[in-house]
């Protein structure tokens, strides 16, 4: 896995930021890759099983998304601190975004039907993986999802 900072790549847009991320995943030579962008940082996986990333911008995150992205048993569980719910409902919505691309099609998938991979007792969901990515500045937040070979 690979995060790239456009800044320090020299990459001025969001265009060029893409560009670098394409390379590196059609350099990684592996038979599965993810790619996510939110400029100035793009996260790149490679592995041998599915794989899926997303980097998120921490934003505002009103009732309304945080209620359109939980499931039952995750509107059950309620909501975090006052001070904590922007960076949790973010965090929440790239882990299912993550994993959703390593399922396949993030646009197949209705996040109110998908459990967070953040509940997941020690990262793991049967042959699923997962773990949230420190994505170098306070204000993103970042997730990777694997399948395990042969599970």
């Amino acid at each position: 896995m690979w995060l790239i900072d456009a800044r320090a790549a020299g990459a001025h847009d969001e265009a060029a930021l893409r560009d670098l991320a394409r390379a590196a995943s059609a350099d990684a030579g592996a038979p599965f890759t993810s790619r996510s962008y939110r400029f100035p940082f793009a996260l790149v996986a490679a592995h041998t099983d599915a794989v899926g990333v997303d980097i998120e911008r921490v934003e505002r995150c009103d009732r309304a998304f945080a209620d359109s992205i939980r499931t039952p048993a995750e509107l059950a569980a309620g909501s975090p601190r006052e001070g904590d719910q922007d960076r949790f409902f973010t965090s929440l919505w790239s882990s299912k975004e993550a994993l959703s691309k390593a399922l396949g099609d993030a646009l197949a998938y209705d996040p109110r039907r998908l459990e967070g991979p953040g509940s997941w007792l020690d990262g793991r969901s049967g042959p699923w993986r997962a773990v949230s990515i420190d994505a170098g500045e306070d204000g993103y937040v970042a997730w990777l999802c694997w399948r395990v070979e042969g599970s």
